[in-house]
C-alpha cells in the first residue's frame, strides 16, 4: 500500500489537479456551452489532410536523394533524438520570425511542453536556483517546475501587461534571500489567460535588462501565427546577445494531435574539457532519457504541411486567423451588450480587450472558485477557468478566464448571455438561477 506521502510532492499539489477538476466539469455537463478549452477550431481540420502531407514529405525524402530504406526509416525508426527535420524547422523560423539560426540550435520536442521542461531542467542546477514566471502564468510552467522540484518566484503583471520594474524586484528580492534567478518566462504575445501583449518599446527594455541582471527568458509565444494584424517581433528576433530561448508548437498554427514543438537554444555551453557547444545539444541529451525522440510520423505530417507553404505557417493559418479574429470580437462585442458601461460600472465588472490570441479575462465581484465554476455549469450552463487556476502563488480570486478560439458565433451569443445571468446573480449573493 502507498500513501500520497510516500510520492513526488507534486502529486500532492493542488495546481496539478486543476485541468482534471475542469475536464471533469465538462464531461459532467456536456450540454454546457464551455469557454475553458484553449484549443483550435475543429472546423479546419480534414482527415485526408494528414495523408496528403504524409505524401508530400515522402517525396521531399525521395527528391533529395533518400534510398527507399532512408524514406522506410523515416517513418518506422526512432531517429535522432534531436528530431529529423531541424532544418524545416529553422527554415520556417527564419522565413515566419526572422529568427536566424542554424538546425544544430534546434530540438524537436513532443509538444512544446517538453520544450519548456527540457529547459527549466537544464538551467537549474541547483536547489538555489529559481524561475521567475510572469503572473498570472500558464499553467503548464507552473507544473513543469512542480514536477521537477524547481522553485518558482511571480513577477507581477502591471495592469496593461509585463512590468521590467516588477522583474527588476523580483530579481533584487529573490538574491536578497539567498537564491539565484536564471530565467523568466513569458508569453509576450496574446498572453494566457489574459490576452495582453508586450509593446515593442518594453521588449527591448527587457532585453537590456535581462543582459544587465545576467539572466534568461524563456519566450513562449504559440498564438502569434493565428492571430490577425501585423506581429511584433519576437523576442528572439531581437535578441543580441542569446539571452532568449524561444519556445514553439505546431499545436495551434498546424494541429495539436500531431504533438510536435521545438525549442531554439543557441547559447554557447562550455564543458569541462574546454569544448564549446550550443545549448541545445544539452537539452537532446536530457530528451534522450525523457521521450528518447519526437514521433517520426508526426514530424513527418508536420513537415509535409511546412513544405507546402514554403516554409510559411502564416499563409497555412490566414483563414484560421481571421476566423479567430472574428470569435474574439464577437466576444467582446457581446460582453459589452450584456454589461452596458453603467451596469458594469456598477457591478465591478471589467475585461482584457485583446486584439488577437484564444483568450481573455474578466474580473468579477464574487469568488470564482470551482464551486462558483460548478454553479454555473450546473444551473446556468456556461462553463469557463478560474482565474487562480494562473496564479500559482496566491491571487486571481475574482477572475475568470474566457477561451474564445473553440466557439460559433452562435455558441458565443448564448454562452455569454448565460454568463451575463450567472454573473448578475452572483452579485447579487444569492447564487441561484434568475427567473
Amino acid at each position: 500500500m502507498l500513501t500520497t506521502d510516500d510520492l513526488h510532492a507534486s502529486v500532492s499539489d493542488p495546481l496539478l489537479d486543476t485541468m482534471n477538476f475542469l475536464n471533469e466539469i465538462t464531461t459532467r455537463h456536456p450540454d454546457a456551452i464551455s469557454f475553458a478549452p484553449g484549443r483550435p477550431y475543429d472546423g479546419f481540420f480534414d482527415v485526408e489532410q494528414v495523408f496528403t502531407h504524409l505524401r508530400r514529405y515522402l517525396r521531399h525524402l525521395e527528391e533529395t536523394g533518400a534510398s527507399p530504406g532512408q524514406v522506410r526509416d523515416a517513418l518506422f525508426q526512432y531517429g535522432p533524438t534531436a528530431g529529423r527535420i531541424r532544418g524545416l524547422v529553422a527554415d520556417s523560423l527564419r522565413k515566419d520570425e526572422g529568427i536566424d539560426v542554424p538546425p544544430e540550435a534546434v530540438v524537436v520536442t513532443v509538444g512544446c511542453q517538453e520544450a519548456l521542461l527540457l529547459a527549466v531542467r537544464a538551467l537549474h542546477a541547483g536547489p538555489q536556483d529559481v524561475l521567475l514566471v510572469a503572473s498570472p502564468c500558464y499553467v503548464g510552467v507552473a507544473g513543469a517546475a512542480r514536477v521537477l522540484g524547481v522553485g518558482t518566484a511571480p513577477v507581477h503583471d502591471r495592469e496593461g501587461g509585463f512590468d521590467c520594474a516588477a522583474l527588476r524586484a523580483a530579481v533584487l528580492a529573490e538574491r536578497a534571500r539567498g537564491r539565484r534567478p536564471r530565467a523568466c518566462y513569458l508569453i509576450p504575445d496574446h498572453a494566457n489567460p489574459r490576452g495582453t501583449t508586450m509593446p515593442l518599446t518594453t521588449r527591448h527594455e527587457l532585453l537590456d535588462l535581462v543582459a544587465e541582471l545576467d539572466l534568461f527568458l524563456l519566450e513562449d509565444s504559440p498564438y502569434r501565427m493565428v492571430s490577425p494584424g501585423p506581429r511584433i517581433p519576437t523576442l528572439k528576433a531581437l535578441d543580441r546577445d542569446r539571452r532568449v530561448i524561444h519556445l514553439g508548437s505546431y499545436a495551434k498554427t498546424l494541429f495539436p494531435g500531431a504533438r510536435v514543438g521545438y525549442a531554439v537554444a543557441d547559447q554557447p555551453v562550455t564543458d569541462r574539457a574546454g569544448c564549446t557547444g550550443l545549448l541545445a545539444a544539452e537539452l537532446t541529451k536530457i530528451k534522450s532519457m525523457v521521450t528518447v525522440n519526437t514521433s517520426p510520423l508526426s514530424q513527418a505530417v508536420v513537415a509535409g504541411m511546412l513544405l507546402a507553404a514554403d516554409g510559411h505557417t502564416a499563409r497555412l493559418n490566414s483563414e484560421a486567423s481571421a476566423y479567430y479574429g472574428d470569435t474574439m470580437r464577437t466576444t467582446l462585442r457581446r460582453l459589452e451588450e450584456c454589461f452596458p458601461p453603467e451596469r458594469r460600472r456598477a457591478l465591478g465588472v471589467r475585461w482584457t480587450r485583446p486584439e488577437g490570441g484564444f483568450f481573455l479575462a474578466l474580473d468579477v465581484p464574487f469568488a470564482a472558485d470551482n464551486a462558483a465554476l460548478t454553479r454555473s455549469a450546473r444551473q446556468y450552463g456556461v462553463i469557463w477557468t478560474p482565474l487562480s487556476y494562473f496564479h500559482p502563488h496566491g491571487g486571481g480570486t475574482h477572475g475568470i478566464r474566457l477561451s474564445t478560439s473553440y466557439l460559433t458565433e452562435h455558441d458565443i451569443t448564448e454562452g455569454t448571455a448565460r454568463l451575463a445571468r450567472f454573473v448578475e446573480a452572483e452579485a447579487a449573493g444569492g447564487g441561484r438561477p434568475l427567473r
